[in-house]
């Protein structure tokens, strides 16, 4: 198996190297992340300039650009060899409920999943972010499993990890995403009142049993699938009524 890792922390951080580290256990690894953090990047793609992949070491790749581009490029004609699967992190930090929208590291593994490639991000929750060997044997794990019985082609995984030694670990649970109450004020920098710091993320709102917030509250590794497609199938109908009574 060959698998590509990115993230969007950048190819020198810790997460990151944990991860190639444990995937080289069972498998060959690539590497091809941001040269520097583009957290919260999304899925955008650079298209105003070219990109320049840089050679660190064997099969180690930097490039001035986002994590989405990353994965692209990769797969897309810089690296020669297939790739079996992609997968991103271990990125510093948690992405619960509605942090998969912003993430850098979630959006990699989606532009995998767009271009036909079983893809898994993984992160882990915490600011402190001590356990990363744990979270490295979590990928590790998941990724045996996938090879073993793969998911459908438009499923993208996104596993969070608690920060906490792996004998600590209760299990995994399949979870589905909980969200937040709206982002804290923007702020106002001190020195320069004309600029501003985007606010903190919003509270817990929908942490119930069954999301992943419960799930990393209560010392379990959540599992959560997502999809491509953001169609709201149930207000379809709803909007097509809608649009009938508009006076155009």
């Amino acid at each position: 198996m060959r698998i590509l890792i990115s993230n969007d922390d950048g190819y020198e951080a810790k997460g990151i190297k944990q991860l190639a580290k444990s995937l080289s256990e069972i498998a060959e690894v690539i590497v091809v992340a941001p040269n520097k953090n583009k957290s919260a990047a999304s899925s955008s793609l650079t298209l105003g300039k070219p990109l320049k992949p840089i050679q660190i070491d064997k099969n180690i790749y930097a490039i001035d650009a986002t994590p989405s581009d990353c994965v692209h490029l990769a797969l897309c004609g810089f690296i020669k060899e297939s790739i079996d699967l992609v997968v991103t992190g271990i990125n510093f930090g948690a992405n619960l409920g509605d942090d998969v929208i912003y993430s850098g590291t979630v959006a990699g593994a989606i532009e995998g999943r767009f271009l036909g490639l079983p893809s898994i991000a993984i992160s882990l929750a915490s600011w402190e972010c001590k356990h990363f060997e744990t979270a490295g044997a979590v990928a590790k794990s998941l990724v045996t499993q996938i090879d073993k019985a793969p998911l459908s082609y438009n499923t993208i995984i996104n596993v969070n990890v608690p920060d906490i030694a792996l004998n600590e670990i209760k299990g995994i649970k399949s979870t589905r995403l909980g969200n937040r109450h709206k982002s804290e004020p923007s702020i106002q920098d001190e020195k320069d009142p004309s600029l501003y710091w985007i606010g903190e993320n919003g509270k817990e709102a929908d942490n119930g049993e069954g999301t992943d917030f419960h799930a990393i509250s209560n010392n379990y590794v959540s599992v959560t699938p997502l999809q491509i497609d953001l169609t709201k199938y149930s207000e379809v109908k709803q909007v097509s009524d809608w649009l009938q009574k508009l006076d155009y």
